[in-house]
């Protein structure tokens, strides 16, 4: 193996695979370390941060490390009728994660709601004769293409849900 001594990046360097932790510069470095630290033990131990009932209806989305200028913001999605919950438990969660990290690492917290997906029913016995209007279900019909026909009627579904 050979060891290369004019490279800026490191003191030695072997010949042949590195990790790409080694690759990287100096500087960007610093920045992964810095904000994918925080945000990686932040979603390891979210259950502990924000406890068990408000667990089950928010996560974190993103940290925002701020410059001199800013301000540390972590965004949480909070499924849609929860936000008054976690509002009144904002500063409980500020504390609780200052406390876990040991210094100032979240001064702001943001709100971002959803709905949550797995209340919507889905009917999978819809009347294919309802979808579309009778002008359009009649030329439907008369497509031979099964594929076709069916790939029509979702079409048609999509645009009768807007």
């Amino acid at each position: 193996m050979q060891f290369k001594k004019y490279t800026k990046q490191r003191n030695r360097s072997i010949q042949g695979l590195r990790s790409i932790k080694d690759t990287l510069p100096k500087n960007i470095k610093k920045v992964i370390n810095k904000k994918g630290h925080i945000y990686s033990e932040t979603l390891n131990n979210w259950k502990y941060i924000v406890g068990e009932n408000l667990f089950k209806v928010c996560y974190p989305k993103s940290f925002k490390n701020s410059s001199n200028f800013g301000v540390n913001t972590l965004s949480i999605m909070v499924k849609r009728g929860h936000e008054v919950d976690l509002e009144y438990s904002k500063k409980d969660i500020m504390n609780k994660m200052n406390n876990f990290f040991g210094y100032l690492v979240v001064e702001k917290l943001k709100f971002i709601s959803f709905d949550d997906e797995k209340k919507v029913n889905l009917k999978k016995n819809d009347h294919q004769e309802n979808v579309a209007n009778k002008k359009y279900q009649k030329k439907i019909n008369d497509v031979k293409n099964e594929k076709i026909k069916k790939s029509l009627i979702e079409l048609t579904k999509v645009f009768k849900k807007k």
